[in-house]
């Protein structure tokens, strides 16, 4: 498939200029970026007027739990402990296959409509999970769920198998935390990523009992634990990054780990505030996700990036602690980078068409006095005219081509009464 985007703005994060004139895919890849250019020689499958509207990368969700959209608005009155022991993990029980197959396309839908394409999922049921991705056409990269409950079994077959599954989906090692993990099971997966030389990524520092019962076990903060077993030789990263010391952050910038920050959810769960401005100031390697629809509630990277933004002007009483252009590529090119997507990162010729296009005739979008922070500051769900994945329109105008979601909608209230 080939189109044709003309009449566009561009801003393709390779910086914060914007450029206009068009732009032009072929297949799943960008061919020409630019201006206006003669296209009288060339056939286009569709020509797309956007009409002075914004073209940018799509959003990169780069921590979630796809299918956990289940658990949307359920015991929303716990914090994180209560949360998992008393309300998730009896549900998480009882999920079958077809149960993240539905729910995982739920979230797809959520994601599209809100300029995402691409997802970092920690979840289980993988396989099923998988071929929800391929047949929505979401590119879709599974973290490794492992911890004492299970997974450990699985994890070398899926980092095999799904890494040659298809090209909209890859796996990348990971467990869910220390505190769910011992350390047999700890120093196993040290073992998978040494013979693999494969990054490693978990939850880590979320709140502050967390670190200080990995300190009554070992010692020391997570990081600290995780860098002496050798999980992260081979790098990686965490998600959360709530209480890191001075000393947490040190070993993520010299090993060059991706901190993830999840701000709506740790504001939900009352974990704490993330002190963004410290990572930035640090220069280390950040990027954004929502984490599950039963934390958040939403997942909107657009509420994400208002809140790591504003947050940090509390935290540090500066109007001006974190510029909105360096959170805005930490959802877009920092994501994609994170979750190994190389070419994924900004719009360029030779680069992956996950492109999404930004009506900026919405109300939130003008007077058009500075468009990076309108985004960041003003911008939400409803500004997303179209998200378009490996070259393919898969939302337009809050519409699917992929997905039939009265369908997914029924079967999904349908299957939560098992979860009950």
């Amino acid at each position: 498939m080939s189109v044709r985007f003309y009449n566009c703005r561009i801003l393709t994060m390779t910086d914060n200029s914007i450029i206009e004139g068009e732009l032009w895919t072929e297949n799943d890849r960008i061919s020409y970026i630019g201006p206006k250019k003669d296209a009288s020689d060339k056939t286009f499958d569709r020509e797309f007027d956007c009409k002075g509207s914004l073209l940018m990368p799509g959003l990169k969700n780069a921590h979630t739990h796809s299918a956990m959209t289940f658990s949307r608005s359920l015991a929303d009155e716990y914090c994180l402990n209560d949360w998992l022991h008393k309300a998730i993990f009896p549900r998480e029980a009882k999920l079958t296959p077809e149960h993240v197959y539905w729910f995982a396309k739920l979230a797809y839908a959520d994601y599209l409509s809100g300029g995402i394409t691409s997802c970092f999922d920690m979840y289980f049921h993988k396989d099923e999970n998988a071929k929800a991705a391929v047949e929505t056409g979401f590119r879709h990269v599974f973290c490794g769920a492992a911890n004492d409950y299970g997974g450990f079994e699985d994890l070398e077959r899926y980092f095999v198998e799904l890494n040659d599954y298809d090209p909209l989906v890859s796996f990348i090692y990971g467990f869910h935390a220390e505190y769910t993990t011992c350390e047999d099971n700890l120093k196993l997966m040290s073992e998978l990523a040494h013979k693999y030389k494969a990054p490693v990524f978990t939850h880590i520092s979320e709140t502050a009992e967390e670190v200080e019962g990995c300190k009554e076990r070992y010692g020391v903060t997570p990081a600290v634990l995780f860098d002496k077993l050798g999980i992260f030789d081979f790098g990686g990263g965490g998600f959360h990054c709530v209480w890191f010391t001075d000393e947490d952050r040190e070993i993520f910038k010299n090993r060059g780990l991706w901190s993830v920050f999840n701000a709506c959810s740790n504001l939900k769960l009352a974990s704490g505030i993330t002190p963004v401005y410290k990572f930035i100031e640090n220069d280390m390697k950040i990027a954004i996700g929502t984490d599950g629809a039963g934390s958040n509630n939403a997942l909107s990277m657009f509420r994400e990036m208002y809140l790591d933004t504003v947050l940090s002007n509390v935290e540090t009483k500066n109007a001006a602690a974190v510029d909105p252009y360096v959170i805005l590529k930490a959802a877009t090119s920092g994501g994609a980078m994170c979750m190994g997507l190389n070419d994924s990162d900004v719009l360029d010729v030779g680069k992956k068409a996950d492109i999404i296009l930004i009506d900026m005739n919405k109300p939130s979008m003008q007077p058009e006095n500075n468009i990076v922070r309108n985004l960041v500051y003003s911008g939400d769900n409803s500004i997303v005219k179209m998200t378009m994945i490996d070259g393919k329109i898969l939302y337009e105008d809050g519409k699917f081509t992929t997905i039939d979601l009265d369908e997914v909608i029924c079967e999904c209230n349908k299957l939560r009464k098992d979860l009950a």
